[in-house]
């Protein structure tokens, strides 16, 4: 009986978490590269809080051609099978940066093609999947049941979906602030398996 050879990825982790200073979900993200390319995957690391990009803030501004961080940042995407995207939840999604970030990068010529036929647009990122690790002070069965991870949905329909990329898998972590060690090891452990499969 002969075991299938793990398939390889190219994997993009992009930390979205506005603070640069060490914490649990920059921790995580460790693990998770850590173990991807002891896998032997391929990984590049975007974090967004050591970028440098203004605010998009007209249509003209946003069908510009990219430059500095985020032509950097377009490429290694683009290389890219899987995206992993690290995030807090504030006021109920994503915090601001990261949501700039993606209107920054997500550019027509880009993300979306000019539309053929009836549909207005193409989505030129296909081919790509994603995960998105989000952390957050409130259980996470309470931001699923009574919030409908509204954060969350939002962003894999509206920004992920819009250019093409799915399947995307979502991993939430509640009451990160309660933690124990114990917690925080299964978690750790958890990263690592997700790294290791590039899932």
């Amino acid at each position: 009986m002969h075991c299938r050879s793990p398939v390889i990825r190219r994997i993009v982790v992009i930390q979205g978490h506005p603070e640069s200073r060490p914490g649990l979900l920059r921790a995580l993200a460790d693990s998770y590269v850590a173990a991807a390319r002891e896998a032997g995957h391929t990984v590049s690391v975007i974090d967004v809080s050591r970028l440098s990009f203004p605010v998009l803030r007209s249509k003209a501004e946003w069908s510009a051609p990219a430059e500095g961080d985020i032509a950097q940042a377009q490429a290694l995407i683009a290389d890219a099978e899987h995206l992993v995207v690290f995030f807090p939840i504030w006021l109920g999604t994503l915090p601001a940066v990261l949501k700039a970030f993606f209107e920054q990068v997500f550019r027509p010529g880009f993300a979306i093609g000019e539309g053929r036929g009836r549909n207005p647009f193409t989505r030129l990122l296909k081919g790509r999947s994603a995960r998105l690790v989000v952390a957050m002070g409130m259980p996470a069965w309470l931001f699923r049941t009574f919030y409908l991870a509204h954060g969350v949905m939002s962003f894999k329909r509206n920004i992920l979906h819009f250019v093409g990329i799915q399947p995307v898998r979502s991993t939430l972590i509640g009451s990160v602030d309660a933690m124990d060690d114990a917690g925080r090891a299964r978690w750790h452990a958890r990263m690592r398996r997700l790294g290791r499969d590039a899932a």
